[in-house]
């Protein structure tokens, strides 16, 4: 049977294409680029005789930028995508979607709660997958969203791709579902300094301030990216003591925890722990394989082994939103070519991000770079002493080793001088829960991961 005939009508086809795209600009762009500029590119519709492609962005500066670096490569990924599509049109999406600064004149005669960003529908707290690893930091949005959480700021941490943003959006979603007046402003560090710069050229900080703290609402993506902007920094200050202090909700995500950001102001860092800081850390394989499960539940059409499931979980290990678009790339393959999905063809389709996203560490590397790192003797590693300036490196070891290889816990054990697998498990979350708790430590580990990884 045809795919056309067996599979979906037009708006599900041009769906899949889509996310094959974006997927495709992703990892063609790299992440930073992709998250900054085209990520927030949603897709508006297609025209009746399939030949035409809206694509729309939030701001007018957004767009021309698209418009000037990636017009003719959407048009081409379209195109190789839907052969049938002849142009792509940039626009700005609709004003109750994106929100907009009123400058002094106007600021008078406009109502004082900006209008309701749109959220992505498929970001909601019933889609989020929980387990282990993101337990606290979900209760602890769900509670924020249900008015149930007296802190505020809420800051989520984790590494990139692991679900902070599908949180911010769940829980503006769920806020405004509760409460349907209130002002909900949701934008990336990014955006956030774009704009107060933009105020401050047209000498229209008064609307941009006004604006910001008549949420009721305030979320702010990555802000991270807010580091080493010095009057930025003091205006985004001046921001959450005013909503804090007034009893405003504030969520705020980064991809570190508060002391471990760099170039960001002390009173800054101590205004964010002085709420809830919440982490999420890397999904184990239990949890990415619950996730390919829970995404594969709704793909009514699709036939996957359970074989091809725990390999997408086993290989694919760098973030969530990678395993998401392994999985939406090996689905619309095998429907758009009318294919079964059996082992032999996810890794024909998956073959470059299965090998990418193997790690090929070894355990005497990991030894030897972390041993280094904290002027010891390898062979310290393997001996029986427990002296805490030998015992912790140890320990970070064996944590590295569980995370960047594939060992098991009784083979990773063996080559640390015969321990029992309940020692290297017991090293595991002892570290895990210091990476949480000691920016030092964090760091070290980061430095180390980047170092291996390199």
């Amino acid at each position: 049977m045809l795919v056309r005939e067996r599979l979906m009508d037009r708006g599900e086809h041009v769906s899949m294409a889509w996310a094959g795209i974006r997927e495709g600009l992703k990892r063609d762009c790299g992440a930073r680029l992709f998250d900054h500029w085209l990520k927030p590119i949603m897709l508006a519709g297609v025209s009746d005789k399939a030949d035409v492609v809206r694509l729309t962005l939030p701001t007018e500066f957004h767009a021309n930028w698209v418009r000037a670096h990636y017009a003719d490569r959407l048009l081409l990924a379209w195109r190789a995508a839907m052969p049938t599509i002849r142009e792509v049109r940039i626009e700005v999406a609709p004003s109750d979607v994106v929100t907009r600064i009123y400058t002094a004149d106007e600021a008078e005669s406009v109502p004082a709660a900006p209008p309701a960003p749109g959220f992505d529908a498929r970001q909601t707290f019933e889609r989020f997958v929980v387990d282990d690893e993101n337990r606290v930091a979900c209760n602890a949005a769900k509670a924020l969203a249900a008015g149930e959480l007296r802190f505020s700021p809420l800051f989520i941490h984790s590494a990139t791709g692991q679900g902070k943003t599908h949180l911010m959006n769940a829980i503006g979603a769920a806020y405004r579902a509760r409460v349907p007046g209130a002002a909900i402003l949701f934008m990336s560090a990014e955006r956030f300094m774009v704009e107060f710069v933009s105020a401050m050229r047209d000498k229209d900080t008064l609307a941009f301030k006004q604006r910001l703290r008549s949420a009721d609402l305030l979320m702010i993506d990555d802000v991270q990216f807010i580091a080493g902007k010095g009057s930025t920094q003091e205006e985004f200050l001046h921001t959450l003591n005013e909503l804090t202090s007034s009893g405003k909700k504030v969520v705020i995500s980064a991809d570190r925890a508060p002391q471990a950001l760099d170039g960001v102001e002390t009173r800054i860092l101590s205004r964010l722990a002085s709420g809830l800081v919440v982490d999420i850390k890397p999904a184990t394989f239990a949890l990415r394989l619950k996730i390919v499960k829970a995404k594969l539940a709704g793909m009514s059409d699709v036939q996957m082994p359970e074989a091809v499931a725990e390999l997408l979980a086993a290989r694919i290990q760098t973030s969530v939103r990678e395993l998401e678009g392994a999985l939406n790339r090996l689905t619309a393959y095998a429907l758009l070519n009318d294919r079964a999905i059996d082992l032999a063809f996810a890794q024909e389709v998956l073959g470059e991000m299965l090998n990418a996203s193997t790690r090929r560490i070894t355990i005497d590397e990991i030894q030897r770079a972390v041993s280094a790192h904290y002027g010891m003797r390898q062979a310290e590693m393997v001996s029986a002493r427990r002296a805490r300036a030998v015992a912790r490196p140890r320990q970070i070891a064996m944590y590295l080793a569980k995370r960047l290889t594939p060992r098991s816990l009784p083979e990773i054990g063996r080559r640390f001088g015969g321990r029992d697998h309940t020692t290297v498990i017991h090293a595991v979350k002892q570290i895990e829960r210091l990476r949480g708790e000691d920016a030092d430590l964090d760091a070290d580990v980061r430095s180390l991961i980047r170092q291996l990884e390199a």
